[in-house]
C-alpha cells in the first residue's frame, strides 16, 4: 500500500496548503472590501477648491450676540440690513462662505432667523463657528427628565390570575 504525507512514526513529507490558500483568499476580499468602505466619505462634504496657494477665501461673518444687535465682520449691523449686505458680498464673490458665531446663549430661533436671511439672500454655504474648549452641558430638569411613576400596587390586590 502505498501513501503519501504522514507514515506512522515517520516524517511529514508534504504540507497540504489547501487551507491555507483559502483563509488568504478570505483575507484578501476582506481588505478589498473594507477598503472600499474607508476610502468612501460617509458624510459628502464641499469642499472648498484653490487654484492658488495664495489665493484667500472671503468669509462673511455674522456674530450673533445675546443682546444688541448683529455684528457683520465685527461691525455693528441693524438686523433688517444683513439680507441686502449679504446679497451685495455675493455679487462681489459668488464662492462666498459664511459662518454664524453665536453665544451660547443665544435662543435657537434668533439662530435660525439668521441662517433664514442668509438662505433668502442667496448664501447656501453656511457654516458655525465655535472656540475650541470642553462643551459645558446643563443638566436636564428633572420633571422633564423622567415621566410621572405610578404608585406600587400591593400584591394582595393584584388577582391570583395575572400571577404568573
Amino acid at each position: 500500500m502505498a501513501s503519501s504525507g504522514l507514515r506512522r512514526g515517520g516524517m511529514i513529507e508534504g504540507i497540504n496548503v489547501t487551507p491555507l490558500v483559502d483563509i488568504v483568499l478570505v483575507l484578501l476580499i476582506i481588505i478589498i472590501v473594507t477598503a472600499k468602505l474607508v476610502v468612501a466619505p460617509a458624510v459628502p462634504l464641499d469642499l472648498p477648491k484653490a487654484s492658488k496657494s495664495e489665493e484667500l477665501q472671503t468669509i462673511f461673518s455674522v456674530a450673533v450676540p445675546v443682546s444688541g444687535s448683529l455684528q457683520l465682520d465685527g461691525a455693528p449691523i441693524a438686523d433688517d440690513e444683513l439680507g441686502a449686505k449679504a446679497k451685495a458680498a455675493l455679487a462681489r464673490d459668488p464662492e462666498l462662505r459664511a459662518v454664524i458665531q453665536a453665544d451660547k446663549d443665544v435662543s435657537h430661533g434668533r439662530v435660525m432667523a439668521v441662517l433664514d436671511v442668509l438662505k433668502v439672500a442667496g448664501l447656501s454655504r453656511v457654516a458655525f463657528g465655535a472656540t475650541p474648549g470642553v462643551p459645558e452641558l446643563s443638566p436636564a430638569p428633572a420633571a422633564a427628565a423622567s415621566p410621572p411613576v405610578a404608585a406600587p400596587v400591593p400584591a394582595a390586590a393584584v388577582p391570583a390570575a395575572a400571577v404568573p
